[in-house]
């Protein structure tokens, strides 16, 4: 790494080998005739990929006539098609704005006038919301219509010996528009440049190659002519961050990619084994089914979670499986991972997010005076470097409020302890029991070790004299009493921190498409029942 001054802001950079994702895209060609995208029966190799990837980019420019800086939309599902739009958008110079499957159609359109995308790739179900003010491309669907244009028409007018175009991009020029989940208000669109997306590629690779290390004596153990091809199955959504990280890291270390419409855990199965997939990525509660329920699990040789908080003994049941446990603690607007924990060390520090990633500062920033805080003392969490993004896309105050001299304020209570930083709950979901702090991460953590719980979160619920209650909604596996799981939590926790209410719901927590719980709806819908 070497120092620069990024936006006016000196921090530590990547000095090589890449500087920006079309380098990324490029460099993948060296991987040939190895699979590379996996989804039901389609296949498809590096080269063939490539051709893709050069043949859209040069459309993008040459057909569709869009110049650096131009916004391309992509809303669809995780279908392989999913890859060379988002990599022949940046070969291209252009700017990548995927928009998330889950939203309604007033929401797409928003992200669609928002952004100002000048064209759409859409799978059918997205294409039918959204209205035709820009040409749509529509992937997997059936006649085009007005407006519309069919992806394999696309395709077939790529010619067999075609070339990327020749287009100069900065490691600081715009790379993606990528919507925050919205869950108060309308969705914030963070600006990621090609550095932040570069640093966090290279931070991944950093990651994995570290905890490979560690679990090999301090020494990397580098893959030998014979030795398969490493696979990953995707079940983040490809629209959010994590979903582009993984991506971006198949595509750069040569590995396959397989992804599927929807979680199932049989068909995750069957292609951990038909393609033995050496790793599978997605959030706590995906990765937990897998983990408990699937033999597979046994053939991995990695897990890696992110997008909510991860419990400690998910941790623990991953590396007592033979697998390595991984996670990247971050935000969107930090472009994924800020703070890494792998291998042995995650086993050890199970109830830490992980050490920095390179490049990367942190400070515990007290949110009432806004004075900085010592080792272990628990504040909001700011974040500066590389991978931070430059600010919300047309929202001057937002990024005034949320960004100082280049500090993100992640609106995460966490501290830090010898170079090991914890998160202990979101500053907004903190339950206030008669003046006393409750950090939900602690109590929900406690509550995953009772083999009941399959599911749990705990949010604060009005009281007269004491201002809030713990309450604690959870899905279980098998009966269990309510009482029961109030003494499994004050065995291991303070009194005040015992759920006054626990709700056994049958229905699947409201989460976002990241894995998150809507804690603000779960509260309403308590507080209606009663």
């Amino acid at each position: 790494m070497t120092d620069a001054v990024v936006r006016g802001i000196p921090m530590r950079v990547y000095a090589k080998p890449l500087q920006t994702l079309r380098d990324a895209a490029l460099l993948s060609a060296f991987h040939g005739d190895k699979d590379f995208l996996v989804y039901e029966d389609y296949r498809c190799t590096f080269s063939e990929h490539q051709r893709l990837v050069a043949g859209l980019a040069r459309a993008l420019r040459e057909e569709y006539g869009l110049t650096g800086g131009d916004r391309v939309a992509i809303a669809m599902r995780n279908f392989p098609e999913w890859a060379p739009i988002f990599w022949a958008v940046q070969v291209a110079g252009l700017v990548a704005v995927p928009l998330n499957a889950w939203w309604s159609e007033d929401e797409l359109r928003y992200g669609m006038r928002d952004s100002g995308a000048k064209l759409v790739f859409a799978d059918p179900e997205r294409a039918a919301l959204l209205g035709r003010e820009v040409p749509v491309v529509e992937v997997r669907g059936g006649e085009s219509g007005p407006g519309v244009r069919a992806w394999s028409d696309l395709v077939a007018s790529i010619p067999a010996d075609v070339h990327p175009p020749e287009v100069t991009i900065d490691p600081d020029d715009d790379a993606t528009i990528l919507y925050t989940s919205g869950t108060t208000g309308r969705p914030k669109g963070a600006v990621g440049t090609h550095r932040n997306h570069v640093t966090n590629l290279l931070n991944t690779v950093v990651n994995r190659k570290v905890g490979m290390a560690l679990e090999n004596g301090g020494v990397f153990p580098e893959p030998g002519p014979d030795d398969p091809q490493p696979g990953a199955l995707l079940t983040f959504p490809m629209f959010h961050i994590a979903g582009i990280t993984m991506l971006c890291f198949t595509t750069l270390a040569g590995a396959k990619l397989a992804t599927m419409y929807r979680w199932d855990r049989e068909q995750a199965e069957e292609l951990i084994r038909d393609h033995q997939l050496s790793s599978a990525a997605g959030v706590p509660t995906v990765m937990r089914d897998l983990v408990e329920n699937s033999e597979a699990v046994h053939g991995l040789d990695g897990v890696t979670m992110g997008g909510a908080p991860i419990p400690p003994d998910l941790v623990q049941r991953i590396g007592g499986l033979g697998s390595s446990a991984s996670s990247g603690y971050g935000l969107t607007e930090t472009t994924s991972t800020v703070v890494g924990n792998s291998g042995e060390d995650y086993q050890e520090h199970s109830d830490s997010v992980g050490r920095l990633m390179p490049g990367a500062e942190i400070r515990t920033v007290d949110p009432a005076t806004g004075d900085d805080l010592g080792d272990g003392e628990i504040g909001e969490l700011w974040f500066r470097g590389p991978n931070v993004v430059r600010g919300y896309w047309n929202m001057p105050e937002a990024t005034a409020d949320a960004f100082t001299d280049g500090w993100f304020h992640t609106g995460d209570l966490g501290y830090t302890r010898d170079g090991w930083v914890y998160v202990v709950d979101r500053l907004k979901d903190v339950v206030i029991r008669g003046g006393e702090n409750v950090y939900c991460a602690e109590v929900e953590a406690a509550l995953h070790e009772h083999p009941a719980i399959a599911d749990v979160a705990v949010i604060g619920l009005p009281h007269r004299t004491l201002g809030e209650e713990v309450c604690a909604v959870v899905n279980l596996k098998t009966n269990a009493d309510v009482e029961e799981l109030r003494a499994h939590v004050r065995k291991r926790l303070a009194g005040f921190k015992v759920p006054a209410h626990v709700v056994v719901r049958e229905d699947p927590l409201p989460r976002t498409a990241t894995g998150k719980v809507l804690k603000r709806r779960l509260r309403e819908q308590i507080v209606q029942q009663g």
